[in-house]
């Protein structure tokens, strides 16, 4: 017999025999994502409503086409050195992801690349041999000392600069300077009801980024969100980027 997942947000049956590991997280993403990879994902309804003023509607794309041009050229030049320092210390400078944007939409995330180039099997050889490391995974989809990073890319994630390749998924219009923290596609069961999520494009940055980080559970991470979509506002933005910028100039990042 053969278990089915009911996602919270969207009722999409799935099965999962017991004990398939990458299989099971195939199976998910295959049930979750259509094959046309732009197709957006069906939303249940819900008594979310989010913020719908000029700003959310129009302004907070404005801001971030013009944050991008103004930045863009000393942002390429700190990449640039990020990528350098990457490559001296071995492997690719850069790698893609899939995330879920806005609706639903699938895109590939753009990011400094700061673990080992084999992170994903090294993953799971290490949650196979330590119970406590597969716990602390299934909570948070994060590892407080993950012993895959390498020594830049430490500096780069506690800098928060391995980020900063995402100012191109921003000028695309797949994310925003400020919004949800982008989200898997295999994390959606974790993270519950997402119709604030999938309101907004996710963001380089946000009120869950800037606050419990990844010390925090999934459902904190959905209430982070769900408050940051319904009172949307400049001043809330502009707010959280500053406070962006006390994380990066301190150092507590993850």
């Amino acid at each position: 017999m053969k278990d089915y997942i009911h996602t919270a947000s969207l009722a999409v049956p799935m099965p999962v025999a017991s004990g398939q590991g990458n299989r099971a997280r195939s199976a998910l993403e295959a049930a979750l994502l259509p094959a046309n990879t732009n197709a957006p994902l069906e939303k249940r309804g819900g008594a979310f409503s989010p913020a719908n003023g000029v700003y959310a509607t129009v302004g907070k794309r404005c801001l971030d086409v013009a944050f991008i041009l103004l930045s863009l050229p000393v942002a390429l030049v700190i990449i640039g050195l990020c990528a350098l320092a990457l490559r001296l210390e071995g492997g690719s400078a850069f790698y893609r992801q899939p995330r879920l944007g806005r609706d639903g939409k699938r895109f590939q995330i753009l990011k400094l690349r700061t673990m080992v180039m084999d992170a994903d099997a090294r993953l799971e050889r290490m949650l196979a041999a330590d119970p406590a490391m597969r716990a602390e995974w299934d909570a948070t989809q994060k590892l407080k000392h993950d012993p895959r990073i390498t020594r830049v890319g430490n500096f780069l994630r506690r800098t928060s600069l391995d980020e900063l390749p995402q100012l191109w998924n921003v000028l695309t219009g797949d994310m925003s300077l400020v919004g949800p923290r982008p989200m898997m596609p295999e994390q959606l069961p974790l993270y519950g009801p997402a119709e604030s999520y999938f309101a907004l494009r996710p963001g380089i940055t946000g009120l869950w980024q800037v606050s419990e980080r990844n010390n925090s559970r999934f459902d904190y991470r959905a209430k982070s969100d769900a408050d940051y979509a319904s009172t949307l506002s400049l001043r809330g933005d502009l707010s959280l980027l500053l406070r962006t910028t006390s994380v990066v100039v301190r150092r507590t990042g993850c």
